[in-house]
């Protein structure tokens, strides 16, 4: 059974940085790509951002490209989102997914698990 455990949401304000992690168990991480999409309160869910595979493709949607870096340990089976310069927009529910590519973006990845909350005050 696929899990991915997301952890590291929080409070913080307006400029400062978050580092979310996503554990991953139940399937061999290393010949997926991973990602992380966001749901804001009222707002369909939305992809942030992902990774192919080996990591050497990423993908970042536009409202969050330069202020946010997906990375990936294989060894630990964990995908990481460095997000600095948060802003209340940023509020959000932040989930894990996976799935076979990120050609096109993360439309094609699969969301699993309950997510993480990420609060920023202004």
């Amino acid at each position: 059974e696929v899990q991915l455990q997301a952890s590291g949401g929080g409070l913080v304000q307006a400029g400062e940085s978050l580092r979310l992690s996503c554990a991953a168990s139940g399937f061999t991480f290393d010949e997926y790509a991973v990602g992380w999409f966001r749901q804001a309160p009222g707002k369909a869910r939305e992809g942030v951002s992902c990774i192919s595979r080996t990591g050497d493709d990423t993908y970042y949607a536009d409202f969050v490209r330069g202020r946010f870096t997906i990375s990936r340990d294989n060894a630990e089976n964990t995908v990481y989102l460095r997000m600095y310069n948060l802003q209340p927009e940023d509020i959000a529910h932040y989930y894990c997914a996976t799935g076979s590519t990120i050609v096109g973006g993360c439309k094609y990845l699969e969301v699993w698990g309950q997510g993480t909350l990420v609060t920023v005050s202004s």
